[in-house]
């Protein structure tokens, strides 16, 4: 990655996972100038593989990142190393870039206020550098928060998991654990059932309903009440769960539920901050159905504001955003280019 940036952009993308990369191609296609920040820390990066991805199940992530960016830069696109410090709303002076100077904002083009000031925001990057963008893409993905267990970080990614779809055609028939605790481990229980006949829930710190016990015992998963004090190993693979009676029971694989955080520090200098989702999985930024944030401008896509999309859902999610941002920006052209056009007129 280069680290080179120019002084303003029609659009700026926070983050180069899959939904940054998908956005940004549709952007760069569009003949958009865009640059993606990347701070290079993506979310699969323990994993070996990624899954669920059509025509290319079982790519390793880094690989498919690789090919992202080169498939962003032969538009034209930019992607550059960096951290995103803070977003802060900015306006612009008619002398400034002749595209983000040429905008009129959406909102004020329908007031007929056409002397307004475009949208557009000041990006600060951690290490000290700025840009200016019109539009922003906000795609930094989230962080997986794991239980304080002895075992379960250093073995995240390989034979601890949390995803039936990303990883547990790898883990079937296999003896299969599920750590409780979390809002969805009984829901998690049941989805690793149809890989394996040999599930155990263990409660840990969590309780079951009545009606989720029926349904555990209906499936035959065995429940195992008592807190996890640890993950043993045997040389690189699970040997077991041990309980805090030190009773050791055998698997071969657990399954966790992380709190999932949305990475968004640096959009509370913009107005936006992650909230609980409703799930109780973690936090997001709220979007609507195209990406739209509640701060006119600034657009999010894939994790960051859904926390289940596994990396096609998300890649999806960052091509529709970059779709919805470049028709959003050739509204506001036309709307200023009308207004230029009626001057003319009344001249």
């Amino acid at each position: 990655m280069t680290d080179q940036l120019n002084d303003s952009y029609d659009v700026v993308v926070v983050g180069g996972g899959a939904a940054g990369l998908n956005g940004a191609l549709m952007l760069a296609r569009s003949r958009r100038s865009v640059v993606v920040i990347d701070a290079g820390a993506p979310r699969n990066a323990p994993a070996a593989a990624a899954h669920g991805l059509f025509a290319r199940d079982g790519v390793p992530p880094l690989e498919l990142l690789e090919r992202g960016r080169a498939e962003v830069r032969q538009y034209g696109g930019q992607v550059v190393s960096g951290e995103v410090a803070a977003i802060a709303p900015a306006t612009f002076a008619a002398e400034g870039n002749s595209e983000v100077a040429a905008a009129t904002a959406e909102t004020s083009a329908a007031e007929g206020d056409s002397e307004s000031a475009p949208i557009g925001f000041v990006v600060t990057l951690a290490d000290g550098r700025s840009v200016r963008a019109r539009r922003i893409l906000v795609t930094t993905g989230l962080v997986d928060e794991l239980p304080d267990i002895p075992g379960v970080r250093e073995r995240w990614g390989r034979d601890v998991l949390h995803c039936p779809y990303c990883h547990g055609w790898e883990v079937r028939d296999q003896v299969i654990g599920v750590l409780g605790g979390g809002p969805m481990s009984a829901h998690q229980a049941l989805m690793f059932r149809q890989l394996s006949d040999d599930v155990t829930l263990f409660t840990h710190t969590g309780t079951l309903t009545g009606e989720q016990s029926e349904q555990l015992a209906a499936r035959g998963i065995r429940v195992i009440k008592g807190e996890v004090t640890a993950l043993e190993g045997d040389g690189d693979r699970i040997a077991g769960v041990r309980l805090g009676d030190g009773t050791l029971t055998p698997i071969e694989a657990l399954v966790v539920g992380p709190r999932m955080v949305a990475r968004a520090d640096f959009l509370r200098s913009a107005g936006l901050e992650a909230i609980e989702h409703p799930s109780g999985m973690g936090e997001y930024i709220p979007a609507d159905a195209v990406g739209k944030t509640a701060v006119p401008g600034i657009w999010a896509a894939g994790n960051v504001t859904d926390l289940s999309a596994q990396v096609g859902a998300a890649a999806a999610a960052g091509a529709w955003a970059g779709a919805q941002i470049n028709g959003e920006l050739i509204t506001e052209e036309t709307a200023r280019a009308v207004e230029e056009s009626r001057k003319l007129v009344r001249s």
